[in-house]
């Protein structure tokens, strides 16, 4: 934490503002990741991507077929 010098209120107050504009953002990101985090882990999408890997593993298995 570092150490700073205030030469007047205005100095402080502009400082006390900035600090809890940093809050509000940090909590908003917070909120964001939350939810992405949310999404990320829904039942939908890890059906979704057990479908990609299905089709991906059936295109291959397809090629494999054909040349073989």
């Amino acid at each position: 934490m570092k150490n700073t010098t205030y030469n007047s209120f205005e100095e402080i107050n502009t400082a006390l503002k900035t600090l809890s504009l940093k809050r509000q953002i940090a909590l908003e990101e917070l909120k964001y990741t939350k939810n992405s985090l949310k999404e990320d882990l829904a039942p939908y999408q890890w059906a979704n991507t057990a479908l990609n890997a299905a089709k991906k593993y059936g295109v291959l298995y397809l090629i494999k077929r054909l040349f073989t």
